[in-house]
């Protein structure tokens, strides 16, 4: 039973961490439009950014998703059966039936990644107060003689 539970909750951070990828873009669009400036915080944006870069690179490569491998070990465990594909495909095929070849979303990952790395350079975020003052030119100072 605990297996179960255990799967069930790499489940939900699955989840969790697909909507913060594709809400996230969702918001920093909205938020660009709106002129809000917590679109341009870099550590939201660098977070969002390797989010879907890891992403990408798991496609590329034609890596299981670590959370994929995971919950499916668990479901093994806990006596259950585990469905092939990946995680998205079998989301998109649970939530909307989506019946789309693996290697689709392997190409569906890494154009998502494109668009936001396209974000992040046509919107980029602020560096953090800190860094900016290093970055200021430092007044000339006059020395009399």
């Amino acid at each position: 039973m605990w297996y179960s539970v255990a799967a069930d909750l790499i489940v939900a951070i699955h989840v969790a961490y697909v909507g913060y990828v594709v809400v996230g873009q969702l918001a920093i669009w909205l938020g660009a439009a709106f002129k809000r400036q917590w679109v341009r915080n870099i550590w939201f944006r660098l977070s969002h950014l390797g989010a879907i870069c890891f992403v990408a690179y798991e496609a590329s490569v034609n890596m299981v998703c670590p959370l994929t491998a995971w919950e499916g070990q668990l479901r093994e465990m806990a006596g259950e059966s585990t469905r092939q594909g990946s995680f998205m495909g079998r989301l998109f095929h649970d939530v909307i039936f989506l019946d789309l070849p693996e290697w689709a979303f392997d190409y569906l990952h890494i154009g998502f990644a494109i668009l936001v790395i396209g974000t992040f350079i046509l919107l980029p975020p602020r560096l953090p107060e800190f860094i900016q003052r290093r970055l200021r030119p430092k007044p000339a100072v006059l020395v009399k003689e």
